[in-house]
């Protein structure tokens, strides 16, 4: 069972500081819509064409052109609330933010400041020690992505490619319920897997389409237990933003650098500035980037060229009732339908595809046995070979023929391990390969009974030490084992030996 300690977290202190400072982290996670068009005009979202090559004429804010709002965006973000489960505003509005950038023609980028499309959510954090916690989230708004300026292909100018320009963001901002480095990363990753099992962003966290904007800030023992009661920020100290993260791993490193920089300045007498900052993984640190002060500083204001997105609570209804089985629910049937442990079923589900390969393994089968050769067999030679599920060269059905094999005693399980050995590298069905290269299974006691009496006839000593020592009796049974190529039935080999040995 998990123990759910939202009330009372387990907070993260800084070994060596003066005092048992604890963190108090924050994300705005920037999660790219998975959808053929941009969220204000149909130019394409494909990642690696040629620069410049995905834009259309509002992308480029070419003058009298007007954005038109992508539905299939919006419901992306619907699906993805629910999934969340988060409020749906029926009413939400765009605005400008206003900034200046080589990479954003517009001079504005168009997002949701005042009215976002979802308010409040919440996603279950399963740690490692077996606990959770929950972390709240405040909204999420849709909002367009910038361009991406190139500095590396010249020495003297830098280049602007304009494809991602217009992409649809889901910005989806947490209340500062996160307290250390590795709660960080394991929430980055449950919204990474619940949004893939919607199918509305991809996760991948290396083409930018999930990166984060992590806030970080120190405080002492009990303030944020105040901070909880009150909701009252000043009981929290200054944070600070670090912008741009595609790296869990990087995640945690920069947190555990921050919140050092930020014990030093503190203990030494000094303040916190609020300001953004950059995580450099080479040296090992933050540098200041911008200061930061308030959101007017973005001059927000409502988008004139946009009217208020207006939504029916029918159109919600229906994409609440098309959502996929999510991975938490998915988990505990796979642990009351299957009989799997905790672990198996969270490593069968961490991924979509996992569990559905699973599922049609387990099928009518033993969902223990299957989940031991997925996991064990399959998940093991995948990872050696740094290959995902959706590049295994077994199929489901081949597995579940090996699974039967097992299960009808036609193989051992040491000869199922060849079977599959061979079905990864050579394909085939695995029946028609037994039968073939004849792999089955001794399970003609009377062969094995032959074979056991000339061991037993070759080897007296041996015979009398088993006798006095029954754990001996092993011996026999490895040499019968090998006798046969290892195709005698192991079961019927352990019964003929204790009968002749009296074990």
């Amino acid at each position: 069972m998990l123990d759910l300690t939202y009330e009372m977290p387990r907070p993260k202190t800084i070994a060596g500081a003066k005092h048992d400072w604890e963190l108090v982290i924050g994300m705005e996670v920037h999660a790219q819509v998975s959808s053929n068009a941009k969220l204000f005009s149909g130019a394409s979202t494909l990642f690696g064409a040629e620069p410049n090559s995905n834009v259309a004429f509002v992308d480029a804010a070419m003058p009298g052109m007007l954005p038109v709002i992508n539905k299939f965006c919006v419901e992306q973000a619907v699906r993805t609330g629910l999934g969340l489960k988060a409020d749906i505003n029926l009413k939400s509005a765009f605005d400008r933010k206003n900034y200046f950038y080589p990479d954003l023609p517009q001079g504005y980028q168009i997002s949701q400041l005042y009215q976002p499309i979802v308010g409040e959510g919440e996603v279950l954090v399963e740690m490692g020690d077996g606990t959770a916690r929950m972390v709240r989230i405040e909204r999420i708004h849709m909002e367009q992505d910038a361009g991406k300026s190139i500095h590396d292909m010249d020495p003297h100018m830098s280049f602007v490619d304009l494809n991602r320009t217009g992409v649809c963001l889901m910005e989806i901002v947490s209340r500062p319920d996160i307290r250390g480095p590795e709660e960080a990363a394991a929430y980055i990753a449950k919204l990474r897997q619940i949004m893939r099992y919607l199918g509305t962003c991809d996760g991948n966290m290396q083409n930018g389409n999930l990166r984060a904007d992590v806030n970080v800030s120190i405080c002492l023992p009990g303030a944020y237990e105040k901070y909880q009661e009150t909701q009252d920020f000043s009981h929290l100290g200054t944070r600070c933003e670090i912008k741009n993260m595609n790296s869990m791993r990087f995640i945690q490193q920069a947190i555990e650098v921050e919140a050092r920089r930020q014990i030093a300045i503190v203990e030494g007498g000094g303040k916190v500035d609020q300001e953004t900052r950059l995580y450099d993984p080479d040296k090992g640190e933050t540098r200041s980037m911008r200061s930061k002060e308030e959101a007017h500083d973005y001059r927000y204001f409502p988008d004139p060229d946009l009217l208020p997105l207006e939504i029916e609570q029918a159109w919600v209804d229906d994409i609440a009732a098309k959502l996929p089985e999510l991975p938490d629910a998915k988990k505990a049937r796979f642990i009351s339908e299957f009989g799997l442990t905790d672990y198996d079923a969270s490593v069968l589900t961490a991924e979509v595809e996992s569990a559905a390969y699973f599922e049609e393994v387990a099928k009518g089968r033993n969902g223990k046995l299957a989940a031991n050769w997925v996991i064990n067999e399959l998940f093991g030679r995948l990872k050696k070979e740094d290959h995902d599920i959706t590049e295994s060269p077994v199929s489901p059905a081949q597995l579940g023929g090996i699974i039967d094999l097992i299960s009808s005693d036609a193989i051992s399980g040491k000869i199922a391990k060849d079977l599959f050995e061979i079905v990864y590298t050579e394909g085939g069905d695995p029946a028609q390969i037994v039968e073939e290269r004849g792999m089955k299974q001794v399970t003609d006691t009377g062969a094995i009974e032959t074979a056991l009496d000339e061991i037993i006839a070759a080897n007296p000593a041996q015979v009398e030490k088993a006798k006095v020592n029954p754990k001996l009796a092993g011996w026999f049974v490895g040499q019968v084992m090998k006798a046969t190529g290892g195709k005698a039935n192991p079961k019927a080999v352990n019964e003929l030996v204790g009968k002749k040995l009296g074990s």
